[in-house]
Order: C-alpha cells, then sequence, then structure tokens
C-alpha cells in the first residue's frame, strides 16, 4: 500500500487547518505544497514555520490518534447499539432520514463554500450534482421506505403444500462507507442514506483529499444524527488501513484511480488496484463489498446525429461535469474518419459559447483537485506522440489548478494517456473507417463503468447494448442515468461490483432473509422413514408436476 504523509500547517498566522497532501514517501518530496482558501491562494513550503496554534493542533491530534485500537472500540460500541435493536425500527429510520433532509437544506450554504474549497465547483454545479441529488436520495428514501421495508410475497410449491412463504429484507449490522473526493457529498450521503434506510449502523469515511467537506460533514452528521449508531471518522490512510482491520457487515467503497509516483512525476495505478485492497482485507472476515470503482468510459459518435445538441452533451457530460473528474466521464471519443472534422468543429465553438476564449479564467468549470492530480495530467500530455495531437486546447496554469479542455485526435494506443484513466478535461478522438470497428476497440479494454452512444441508427443502437459490457450505458445523451432512481448504479468487472441507488442503495445493505411458513396439517408420511417402493412412488408422482396423478395420489389412488 502507498504510505502517504500529513502536514499541519498554519495559515495567515492565527487560522490553524490540518491539511494532507499526499504523495509517496521520499527524500524531497515536492515543494512548495500549495493551500487554496476560496480563490485566494497561499503559497509556502512545508517547512517553512510552525505557529503556537499549529503545535497545539499537532498536540491534540497526538491525543487523538485513531489507531486499530481506536477502530474496534467504535464497531465493538455500534455493534451494542445495532445487536439492542436501535437501528431497526421503522421510526429511528425515518428520524434519521429526516435529519439528514434538514441537514441539506439547513445547511446547503455551508455545503456549497466547503465544495467551492476543495474543488472550486461552481453554485449551479454543486446544488444539481451533489445537493439536489443528495436530497432526491433522502426523499425517495422517506416515500419508499415503508414498501421497502415490506415484506415480499414468494410463491410455494405443491412439495410443501399448505404453506406461505415471504422474503424479508433485514439490516446486515455495522457497515463501513468509505467515499471519495470528486463528489465528496454525494458519494458519502448517498450510500449512507440506504444503509441507514435499511436499518444499520454506519460508519462513514470521507475523502481526506476533500478535506472541507469531510470536516463539514463530520461536524454536521455529529449535530443531525443519532450518534450512538451514525459516525464519521476522517483521517487518510492510516485511519483507512485501522477501519478496514475490523470486522465489518458489510464494505460499501467508491474509489478513484490511486496516485503512485514515478521517476518522472505522478501517475495513477487505477483504482481496481484499490478496489483489491479493500477485498482483501474483507476477505479476512467474508465480508460482503460494494465496489464502485471507474474505467475508460468510451462514447460512440454516429454521423446521422444533431451535431450541436450531441457536442452540448458531449460538453455537459465531460466538462461541466466536475471537470472530467467524474467516473462516468467521457473517457475518449471513437467517431469515423470523415465525421470526425465536423464533430471538433462544433465542439470547439460550444466549448467557446459555454466557457469563453479564455476558459482557465471561466468560473463556471472546477479546477483539478490537487497539484499532484494536475502534475499527471500535464505529464499525459507531454508524452512523446501525444503533445503533437492536440487540436484544441492545452493551455494550463498551475496556480489555479485549471487546464482547458483539450481535444486530440489519433492518440497512439500504447500511450499512458489511452492505457490510464484519464479524470480530468482531456479527450482522445479515435478515428475508425467504420463505427462497427469501435466494438472492437472498446472490447479491448476493461469493462467500462459507462459507455456512450450517439446514433439514431436503431440498428446500431441494439447491436451496442447487445455487445458492449459496461456497468451503464446511454443512448444519445452523457451521465443522465446516474439520476434515473429506478435504475441500478455500479460496474462490472474491473469497474466494480454490487449497484446502488434508489431502492438499490436499500438492497445493497440489506439481507434478503427467507421466510416459509407451515402449519400442522398436510402431513405426508412419505417424507419419513422407514422408506419403501410404495412411499418413493408417491414422491415421483408428486413431485412430477402431473396434476391429475397427484390429485389421485393424494386421495390414496395410483395413476397407473
Amino acid at each position: 500500500m502507498i504510505e502517504l504523509r500529513t502536514f499541519d500547517t498554519c495559515v495567515d498566522g492565527g487560522y490553524t487547518r490540518s491539511l494532507r497532501n499526499q504523495f509517496p514517501k521520499q527524500r524531497n518530496p515536492p515543494l512548495p505544497i500549495p493551500v487554496l482558501k476560496k480563490r485566494k491562494r497561499l503559497r509556502f513550503t512545508h517547512s517553512s514555520f510552525i505557529c503556537s496554534a499549529t503545535l497545539a493542533v499537532m498536540a491534540d491530534e497526538k491525543k487523538k490518534v485513531f489507531d486499530v485500537e481506536s477502530a474496534a472500540s467504535l464497531v465493538k460500541e455500534l455493534r451494542g447499539s445495532f445487536n439492542a435493536g436501535k437501528t431497526k425500527s421503522y421510526e429511528w429510520r425515518i428520524a434519521q432520514l429526516k435529519g439528514i433532509e434538514k441537514m441539506i437544506d439547513e445547511r446547503e450554504k455551508d455545503i456549497i463554500e466547503a465544495l467551492h474549497e476543495d474543488l472550486s465547483k461552481p453554485e449551479l454545479e454543486a446544488f444539481v450534482s451533489e445537493i439536489s441529488m443528495s436530497k432526491g436520495a433522502c426523499k425517495l428514501a422517506l416515500k419508499e421506505l415503508g414498501h421497502w421495508m415490506k415484506p415480499e410475497k414468494a410463491k410455494t410449491s405443491m412439495t410443501t403444500y399448505p404453506s406461505s412463504a415471504e422474503i424479508v429484507s433485514e439490516p446486515l449490522g455495522v457497515v463501513l462507507v468509505i467515499s471519495t473526493w470528486n463528489y465528496p457529498l454525494l458519494l458519502s450521503i448517498d450510500p449512507v442514506i440506504g444503509a441507514i434506510a435499511a436499518g444499520n449502523a454506519v460508519v462513514l469515511k470521507p475523502s481526506e483529499i476533500a478535506p472541507a467537506t469531510s470536516t463539514l460533514l463530520s461536524k454536521l452528521l455529529e449535530e443531525y444524527l443519532d450518534n450512538s449508531s451514525i459516525r464519521v471518522v476522517e483521517g487518510a490512510v492510516a485511519e483507512t488501513t485501522a477501519l478496514l482491520e475490523q470486522k465489518w457487515d458489510k464494505i460499501f467503497y467508491t474509489a478513484l484511480a490511486a496516485l503512485v509516483w514515478r521517476s518522472n512525476g505522478p501517475c495513477t495505478s487505477g483504482s481496481p488496484r484499490v478496489g483489491r485492497i479493500v477485498m482483501a482485507a474483507a476477505a479476512k472476515h467474508l465480508t460482503p463489498v460494494t465496489l464502485e470503482l471507474g474505467g475508460k468510459c468510451p462514447v460512440v459518435v454516429d454521423s446521422n446525429v444533431n451535431l450541436q445538441v450531441a457536442a452540448r452533451r458531449l460538453i455537459a457530460g465531460k466538462w461541466a461535469c466536475n471537470n472530467g473528474q467524474a467516473c462516468i466521464s467521457p473517457d475518449y471519443i471513437i467517431t469515423t474518419k470523415d465525421f470526425a472534422p465536423k464533430l471538433i468543429d462544433v465542439l470547439r465553438h460550444e466549448l467557446e459559447e459555454f466557457f469563453g476564449k479564455n476558459p482557465i479564467e471561466s468560473e463556471d468549470m472546477s479546477r483539478i483537485v490537487s497539484v499532484q492530480h494536475f502534475k499527471r495530467l500535464t505529464r499525459l500530455l507531454d508524452e512523446d506522440e501525444v503533445s503533437d495531437k492536440i487540436i484544441i486546447g492545452g493551455q494550463s496554469d498551475e496556480n489555479q489548478l485549471k487546464i482547458a479542455p483539450t481535444i486530440l485526435v489519433d492518440v497512439p494506443e500504447d500511450t499512458e494517456i489511452m492505457k490510464e484513466e484519464i479524470f480530468g478535461p482531456l479527450l482522445p478522438i479515435l478515428t475508425v473507417e467504420n463505427l462497427e470497428e469501435s466494438f472492437d476497440v472498446i472490447n479491448s479494454k476493461s469493462k467500462p463503468l459507462a459507455a456512450y452512444l450517439f446514433s439514431e441508427n436503431k440498428q446500431l443502437q441494439k447491436d451496442f447494448v447487445n455487445n458492449i459490457s459496461a456497468g451503464g450505458m446511454l443512448i444519445n445523451d452523457t451521465i443522465l442515468h446516474l439520476t434515473v432512481s429506478s435504475l441500478p448504479f455500479g460496474g462490472v468487472g474491473e469497474s466494480g461490483m454490487g449497484s446502488y441507488h434508489g431502492k438499490f442503495s436499500f438492497d445493497a445493505f440489506s439481507h434478503k432473509k427467507a421466510v416459509l411458513y407451515r402449519g400442522f396439517t398436510g402431513e405426508s408420511p412419505a417424507r419419513y422413514p422407514p422408506y419403501t417402493p410404495g412411499k418413493l412412488k408417491l414422491l415421483k408422482t408428486l413431485t412430477s408436476g402431473n396434476i391429475v396423478s397427484i390429485l389421485l395420489a393424494l386421495l390414496g389412488f395410483s395413476k397407473d
């Protein structure tokens, strides 16, 4: 596992805050480390000075180290609460869901400020993609919880006659939710809503890479929810490792590509790598997992589309969606050689309409989350055989952690940008002679979390659905399938396992218990020893499915 360092830094002489800057241990870590506070940028080295306030915080943190022992104590406490039956009642679940709804309503301004501090998210984007969707998930759970909790009737067979059966959804127990930084509110609250609705005790570990939102969630969940059954643990690798050492009844993990360091700078090792670490920890206790990972999400664009609408929807799913820092963001486009120039021209025009002639200065675009991820993305562009493929954008500003929307054409398949998940504002376009070739290109890579097709051709749509394996799929748009609560959201293969959203979230944190009810009538001597040829014949008749033979057998007659 990659070791990460934590730096405690004093800012402005009087305001103290813990900043966790992630990179592997090395003798000379990258300097200076930037501190972003809203729109103001401060620069200094991690060793420049230490003030008394920082020392106080460091001393306080030393007292509050969250280690394996602390994690074990936390799990024991929550398990006691769960075993007492506190979380199982409908009333408790509704009260917690209303608490989340109230929290989002009352603290919307604080949430928007935290998202801006962590990612410079525009207010509209923060509202639509984080606040509105979190509230929607909560409202749906409040509305449908009684129906979800109700046992589901199941059919029985003649073998068990007379009887009745049902499927009971019971909570798993004490569950761990580890969320990520790109949508730090939604990807924390959405699975927590499912876990609470299902009646579990919950520990949330938000991402330290979005520290403002992580701290806010810790504060708000303590204020609005029942702390005897719902907790937040902040921290980085050490704290996560301590949590993963424990026995949980379910681990829900949303992972993004992990940063590793090579001699030429940071790169991603892929979210499946981190998923394997979580699965290995879970395997020690036979703990079930849901993994929401990622992958290279393809977009196939046909020539028969409404080009302006298609271009706008592509831009909305790529650059207006956290500036490409989304697991379902389009990762590359495949189109025909003849159609590519037309698509590029319209994309260029619409990008300027959306973000202006100098998109780096646009306030309608999120920034890159950290210097390390910024360097990773610029390294992708600087690679041989890549930089000369840029036809739109390519500009960057490290001080603002901004990279302009960048489009490249026919980048070689063996380059890093085509091998690893991009997770940023870079979009390669691959050209083929005919669109059927795109299927081979997509299927040569790991199964993506999402796959997109723009085409009016019904047969092509059908072939795309039948021949491309992906976690989810959308025809003639991007990312919007995420908003449909009646659809499961999840990956397949290396893009993840399990799913959630809507009732699928409730199911993800529930055990479906089979229950069969019988009375004391309808006894059949044939099931008991001593076994005789006559009993065998009767059992064969009862299991044959032939109604006439069964009725005759029950009446004591034989059809033979």
